[in-house]
């Protein structure tokens, strides 16, 4: 009988140049224009799930459609669900690219081959390992160890509003013991990790109007309130010179990291002057009293995401404009409620408004923050699994961003996630060139094929 192993080996082209077929698409979830092509990516998945051994389906929604697949024949021993996303981020600025976002390159580079395009890490490659280790099982067994559901969506990139409905409408049907997704990082090169904690997200946008209309700045500038100097300075008021938020109440829920999980983060390791030069700042000040892994992976946050009005082309302009915007995300920790968070960020603006302009805050999508159980069957399988593929210890590490469905699966399915990260940190996910490495990518198959086995043991 065929390994595992060899037959993942010996068809070594054939799931590159799958991969690369699937990250050709554009399935760009946010784009009108790219509709087709999301769904266009749906039938692909569901073809090669159905060439993988599942007995797979589209289902529509109200956006984008949801893959679904499964293979329920292990009577007796456990169900997981694999979950992934299929849509990607727009790929702007395209200038920035070394060749086109869509069109999967190959490039080598002193710690390996890595492969070049929108999605590769973020998160067609991840979840496509899934699929071929699926496949794995089925060509040289004829049967997985256990049973498997997967479910692949194409909303996950703007907030994956019709998932939760499916979760609910279609609960019977998802049923399982543990649900495993890969849409984080390793810990470093060569280090598998499993990610424990993921800080949750409270989203809104505010508007300060000032005059009815735009105004010349020579004429009007002194005798007028700026919206954009106003807006400048709420936001400047949101923290203090350490770094901590300055809004009432916004740390009454947060819990203290404990000595015994502040030493883990220090045996990580985590490398803060390489962390600053591979996003090319000097600095990284972050909040006093916290090492720069803890304030990106375990303590809440405020940023403005983006900030305009007025005249931003080139040349000037010299208006003072009528209106000013600013999108302002904040990151939680357990037990911060998105809802309550926001509403506070919306008060403290609104408080800090001087006189001669008016407030008008709007609340986008919220996300809770997940701390999973190490000790539970599911993550300890999966740590095996990534021991045995990559020769080493699995460590546990704490991810700072936001994956909303972690938390449905629990609340819906009563299902704990292991988030089993396949990519590295620096596979610049949302930006030009993301890439994601070729061992990576060839272990992760076989990282899943190894923890159908670890699963089937309990």
């Amino acid at each position: 009988m065929t390994t595992l192993d060899a037959w993942i080996d010996a068809h070594r082209d054939a799931h590159l140049d799958e991969l690369k077929a699937l990250l050709s698409i554009p399935s760009v979830s946010t784009a009108v224009e790219h509709a087709g092509d999301v769904k266009h990516a749906a039938g692909w998945v569901r073809d090669r799930l159905a060439e993988a051994g599942l007995e797979a389906r589209v289902y529509e929604t109200e956006g984008h459609p949801i893959v679904y697949g499964e293979w329920l024949g292990a009577e007796g021993a456990p169900t997981v669900l694999i979950y992934g996303h299929y849509d990607v981020q727009p790929a702007d600025p395209l200038e920035l690219w070394r060749n086109p976002p869509f069109e999967p390159t190959i490039e080598s580079t002193p710690t390996g081959d890595i492969l070049v395009a929108r999605g590769a890490t973020d998160d067609k490659g991840q979840f496509y390992c899934h699929v071929k280790g699926i496949q794995a099982h089925m060509a040289t067994h004829g049967a997985l160890p256990v049973n498997v559901k997967v479910l692949i969506e194409g909303e996950e990139e703007v907030g994956s509003d019709n998932l939760e409905p499916f979760l609910r409408e279609h609960a019977e049907m998802l049923s399982c013991d543990a649900v495993v997704v890969s849409d984080t990082p390793m810990h470093g090169k060569g280090l598998p990790s499993i990610t424990y904690g993921l800080r949750g997200m409270a989203a809104l946008e505010v508007t300060v109007t000032g005059p009815s209309h735009d105004l010349h700045s020579g004429l009007y500038g002194g005798g007028v309130r700026n919206p954009l100097n106003a807006l400048a300075a709420m936001i400047g008021s949101l923290h203090d010179d350490e770094g901590r938020i300055t809004i009432d109440g916004f740390y009454d829920d947060v819990e203290p990291l404990s000595d015994d999980e502040r030493a883990a983060f220090v045996a990580l390791n985590h490398d803060e002057d390489a962390f600053r030069a591979e996003v090319g700042v000097a600095d990284s000040p972050g909040e006093a009293g916290y090492t720069v892994y803890e304030c990106i992976t375990s303590r809440p946050t405020l940023d403005v995401n983006g900030m305009w009005g007025g005249y931003i082309q080139p040349g000037f302009k010299t208006v003072l404009p009528s209106k000013a915007h600013a999108k302002i995300s904040c990151r939680l920790v357990p037990h911060q409620d998105p809802d309550t968070i926001a509403k506070k960020v919306a008060a403290a603006l609104e408080a800090a408004a001087p006189t001669g302009v008016t407030v008008e805050v709007t609340l986008h999508h919220g996300a809770s923050a997940v701390i999973a159980d190490r000790t539970g069957f599911a993550v300890q399988a999966a740590m095996r699994a990534q021991s045995r593929v990559w020769g080493v210890d699995c460590v546990f590490t704490r991810g700072g961003g936001s994956i909303p469905v972690v938390a449905s699966f629990k609340n819906i399915l009563d299902a704990d996630t292991v988030l089993m990260g396949l990519g590295n940190e620096d596979d610049r996910l949302h930006s030009p060139n993301e890439k994601f490495g070729v061992e990576n990518y060839f272990n992760g198959i076989k990282s899943t094929a190894y923890l159908l086995e670890e699963l089937a043991a309990r």
